[in-house]
């Protein structure tokens, strides 16, 4: 056995028994998605309270050795489930919210020291339309700094484990959500994508992870950095519950700049045209097991009867992406370290800069400062460029209904690749590597779904990235519903989760 392996299982057999035999015994719920919790609320057969209380007691038994849940509402959840709750489609059903997104009087850190006694004034939108939606929440979950890096491992709230070896990631920057659900404390989570932050954790945990169209969903507040490349969903277990929170997420009536999609129940006889690629848009071949997966991906669309084509499609963007998206990427670290003394002390405290942000937040920093220095123009022309990468986008859709790709460039990473104490120019090749297939489709607007179809050889998870053209997430779900029926997932559950303890 190799040394990586030797540790890694090592790792995961010391972890995984410090969950105590005594923990509570197995609940009846934690199979459940939400639409499936939901409907046990609807019909009576059980209370919303009765459903929070076995969440409960699944992250208090499963937590101690993931770190998923970094801050606990369980008191303000068992108030809301009492009722009365909103009549939405995931009536009284337990959820957890990422710590990037505002919660009234919830603690709000970004995973970061700078802002470790904050607390949000608001509901930012997606909290908006998950309460609407009658969802209980009952914590926040981990993140790294500001969501800047690819796995969860921050120094103020530490790694994320993933279920199914604790010795590795569960994702950037929801790697909390991500893990949370894996391993049964709640049937989904709130998520957010900027750079592939919904569809890395959805990969590396064996789940569904849908980023949709730019300006698809209700948002109360403006767009971070030069360019509007983040939205905030959710990782499920299901397509449906992926599909019902979409419906739920979006914009409707006059203030939708798409065709609404609502709820997407189930698959469709249309066959698809789908463009295949296993390259970067580097024109590097990823990881074997990456490359087998995704390989094994098209041939199962093409045996289901559709039109699976290898194509160049990875080359839509051209040599000079990387640096355009950093562009956008840093900005915002940027303004962070530049204005992280005044920061501290709005909230009644001094702070050092150097102290309170990991260095990759000051690299970031300097890249986008130097760049700023030699050209003023910077953040206009990083907004054109994800104009015309959208633009290219738009007429590489005009001939395909789906691009079929790897999600990451390497299986799950082993903790400590991008931990925040290391520098800055070691995270930095690090995610640039392992990151080559999903920042395009933020910059692009374009949806992109994860779907957990294939293992690594070491049974490690390994999405497959699935994307369509502008307002296209019912192809999406269409085709993912069709996979999840040909090829089930819901049953595979992780060593770390309440089926397996």
């Amino acid at each position: 056995m190799k040394r990586r392996k030797f540790l890694a299982g090592a790792s995961a057999v010391a972890l995984s028994s410090a969950i105590k035999p005594a923990a509570a015994a197995m609940d009846e719920f934690y199979a459940y998605d939400a639409m499936g919790q939901a409907a046990l609320v609807r019909s009576g057969q059980v209370s919303s309270s009765e459903l929070v209380e076995a969440a409960i007691k699944r992250i208090e038994k499963l937590n101690p050795v993931l770190n998923a849940v970094v801050h606990k509402l369980y008191d303000d959840g068992r108030a809301v489930a009492q009722g009365p709750l909103p009549d939405g489609p995931f009536k009284g059903v337990p959820y957890l919210i990422k710590d990037l997104a505002d919660l009234e009087d919830a603690p709000l850190t970004f995973g970061s020291k700078l802002f470790e006694h904050n607390v949000a004034d608001f509901d930012v939108g997606s909290v908006v339309r998950a309460k609407s939606a009658g969802l209980v929440i009952i914590g926040k979950t981990n993140t790294p700094e500001f969501g800047f890096v690819s796995t969860t491992e921050g120094r103020l709230l530490g790694a994320a484990r993933n279920p199914f070896n604790t010795a590795y990631h569960t994702g950037g920057s929801s790697g909390g959500a991500g893990a949370a659900v894996a391993s049964g404390m709640v049937p989904f989570a709130h998520a957010s994508d900027g750079g592939g932050s919904i569809r890395i954790p959805a990969s590396v945990n064996g789940l569904v992870g849908l980023k949709p169209t730019r300006q698809r969903l209700y948002v109360n507040t403006p767009p971070l950095g030069a360019a509007d490349i983040g939205v905030r969903l959710a990782v499920s277990r299901s397509v449906r519950d992926t599909a019902q929170i979409l419906n739920v997420a979006e914009k409707k009536g006059a203030s939708a700049d798409y065709k609404p999609t609502g709820f997407v129940d189930g698959p469709s006889k249309k066959r698809l045209k789908i463009a295949f690629h296993t390259k970067t848009f580097e024109g590097r071949e990823p990881h074997p097991d990456v490359k087998r997966a995704t390989e094994r991906a098209a041939k199962m669309c093409e045996n289901l009867g559709h039109n699976v084509e290898a194509t160049d499609a990875a080359m839509i963007v051209d040599g000079n992406f990387l640096d355009q998206f950093m562009n956008v990427w840093s900005s915002s670290a940027y303004e962070l370290v530049k204005n992280a003394r005044l920061i501290g002390l709005m909230q009644g405290r001094w702070v050092d800069p150097e102290e309170v942000l990991e260095p990759f937040t000051h690299g970031l920093a300097k890249l986008y400062g130097g760049r700023k220095a030699k050209d003023p123009d910077l953040d206009a022309k990083a907004q054109a460029y994800v104009r015309s990468v959208e633009a290219d986008y738009r007429a590489f859709f005009e001939d395909y209904d789906i691009i079929l790709s790897p999600v990451l460039f390497s299986p799950p990473l082993l903790i400590g690749t991008q931990d925040g104490h290391k520098s800055y120019e070691d995270v930095y090749a690090s995610v640039v590597e392992y990151v080559a297939y999903t920042a395009q489709y933020n910059a692009s607007g374009n949806p992109a779904i994860s779907l957990p179809l294939f293992t690594s050889r070491d049974g490690l998870p390994i999405g497959t990235q699935f994307a369509a053209a502008h307002g296209g997430e019912a192809t999406l779900l269409h085709l993912a519903y069709e996979l999840e029926e040909a090829r089930p997932w819901r049953s595979h559950w992780p060593e770390i989760s309440e089926k397996n303890l």
